[in-house]
């Protein structure tokens, strides 16, 4: 099923390529079902462990820190040279971290898991996104929406998942969640060979024209919209 979508051809006449959006959605669906395991076994990691707030605030900055702030530089670098399996090997940072969670017997080997799993997330999502763009033709709204409804999806089904699994069995089940991790690396090494086949396609294509869409707006006007962007964006999370 998944080898059918390397061959996916745009499929209206937008040239969005819904295959590939409804992939990339799924894929972002598991990636926070598994991003959003941690804080849902913050109970069960305080009584195990005997720990405090400030290590559990410790924590959750460590992940934070993994997931957010490295995404800047991993989208710094994919800009200049895209990297079409990084995808995949996000993910497989998330399935180490998540391992590595269940069978944690330390404080130190819990920030480390932390931190894998978040800098998993921090090579999905730029990745993610523009893969989502290169598929939306020109319903990019829409791929977008499609894009976050996995997300949105996979933040409030890791918390059921863990009360299902790992309240009522232990914090070692954690380990069954690897199986959401390995699905999703098939799904992204997919999407990886789309995502070469068509940047091979582009570069052998001539450019007629330069895109100038926002041709008219300074570079201060710019940087004032990305700064409100990021006020907002800060405003919502905090």
């Amino acid at each position: 099923m998944f080898k059918k979508v390397i061959h996916a051809a745009p499929n209206d006449a937008a040239g969005t390529t819904f295959t590939i959006l409804f992939a990339i959605s799924l894929s972002h669906f598991l990636n926070d079902t598994l991003q959003s395991v941690i804080p849902a076994t913050y109970p069960i990691i305080k009584e195990s462990f005997q720990l405090n707030y400030s290590q559990i605030g410790l924590i959750t900055f460590t992940f934070q820190i993994a997931a957010s702030l490295l995404q800047p530089v991993v989208g710094f670098n994919t800009d200049r040279k895209p990297q079409p399996y990084s995808l995949a090997i996000g993910m497989g940072f998330t399935l180490t971290g998540l391992l590595l969670l269940s069978q944690a017997s330390s404080f130190s080997m819990l920030l480390c898991s932390v931190g894998l799993i978040g800098i998993g997330s921090s090579i999905f999502h730029p990745e993610a996104s523009r893969v989502a763009h290169m598929a939306a033709g020109k319903r990019r709204g829409l791929a977008q929406s499609i894009f976050q409804v996995g997300g949105n999806l996979g933040s409030s089904t890791g918390p059921i998942l863990v009360a299902l699994i790992v309240v009522p069995y232990g914090r070692g089940h954690l380990a069954w969640f690897s199986l959401i991790a390995m699905l999703a690396v098939v799904i992204l090494t997919t999407v990886g060979k789309w995502y070469q086949r068509h940047l091979a396609e582009r570069q052998g294509k001539k450019p007629e024209t330069k895109l100038q869409m926002h041709a008219h707006l300074t570079k201060r006007q710019v940087v004032g919209a990305v700064a409100i962007l990021l006020i907002l964006i800060f405003s919502k999370y905090f």
